[in-house]
């Protein structure tokens, strides 16, 4: 069989900002560190990181006081954070900075005062972070048909938002009906969809066009993963989500001549490399290729708390974020 990867595929900045603010605070501070909630979507990264004395919470009243605690790419509430530090603990914030553009977004549309349509999945640790970091009224839908259902104070005075990790593909459509019910609702531009949700979703329609199969890498409670499998399968080629290679199927690609490989956002490189291996072990792989994508360059800047450095008299000097 011949092995083709999508471009891009795998880690996105805000995901290895996260997995590097963990490691340096592990560095700086000594375990245990607590990060509350996963700090991705990934139970292979989760496990790492406890291996080296990461202790994962649900809730900062698990944290002891004084301790250091993280909180999740995902971003949390208002009222978590202030609860944590009333209990005098040392807060770091790996919040994506797309998702924090979010929740800066959503504020500004309220200070005109307008209601916040938020676009995304109930329940999903982005979605509950998101609503409590914007006051006022804020409406949770996440398919057309939930329009049509919406109660609003004012028509001409919306505005809505999206979860990051739903690309143009996901939300259009809501979107259109958004419009088309209230012609006056203002929202961000298009450049401000996750640049990540974007390019994977695109990669895996272009990769399912060359393909028999397509393996997604992931964890199931994955939104960005789950939406690969299912772009996939919009180019009607069949498409499995697994966490690794262990989770193969050898019905899935038995027989097959080209099989696609990409990657959820909080998906390591290294469980790629593991399934092309697993597939070398099922019928001999004549060639292993990525198929041309766009190459991205995107670096976030870590935390300042994380990127100084004492000096022996004690003064705080800034060191160059990563």
């Amino acid at each position: 069989m011949k092995v083709i990867l999508a471009q891009p595929r795998g880690f996105c900045a805000g995901v290895e900002r996260a997995i590097s603010i963990v490691e340096m605070a592990l560095e700086k501070f000594g375990p245990p560190i607590y990060v509350r909630h996963e700090i991705v979507h990934n139970p292979h990264v989760v496990k790492r990181l406890a291996d080296k004395g990461v202790i994962f919470v649900e809730e900062t009243d698990e944290v002891p006081e004084g301790a250091v605690v993280i909180f999740s790419a995902h971003g949390v509430a208002q009222s978590v954070e202030d609860h944590a530090r009333a209990r005098g603990l040392r807060v770091i914030d790996a919040t994506c900075p797309l998702v924090s553009k979010v929740h800066t977004e959503g504020q500004r549309y309220v200070k005109q005062g307008r209601e916040i349509i938020l676009i995304g999945h109930e329940g999903h640790p982005e979605i509950e972070g998101t609503l409590g970091r914007i006051p006022g009224k804020v409406h949770l839908i996440s398919t057309v048909e939930d329009v049509a259902g919406l109660n609003v104070k004012d028509p001409d005075k919306l505005a809505y938002i999206t979860q990051t990790t739903l690309s143009l593909d996901d939300t259009m459509g809501v979107i259109d009906a958004l419009k088309a019910r209230f012609p006056n609702i203002v929202g961000p531009l298009t450049r401000d969809i996750c640049y990540a949700t974007q390019n994977r979703q695109g990669a895996v329609r272009e990769l399912a066009k060359h393909v028999d199969v397509v393996l997604v890498i992931g964890a199931h409670n994955s939104s960005n993963s789950n939406r690969l499998r299912e772009r996939a399968e919009e180019e009607w080629v069949s498409a499995y989500l697994i966490e690794d290679a262990s989770h193969l199927d050898e019905s899935w690609v038995k027989g097959k001549k080209v099989v696609g490989i990409t990657a959820g956002a909080s998906a390591p490189e290294d469980l790629v490399q593991q399934l092309i291996e697993r597939l070398r072990q099922i019928e001999p792989v004549e060639e292993v290729s990525v198929l041309p994508g766009v190459e991205e360059n995107v670096h976030f800047r870590l935390p300042v708390s994380l990127t100084k450095a004492e000096t022996k008299a004690g003064e705080e000097i800034s060191t160059a974020a990563q």
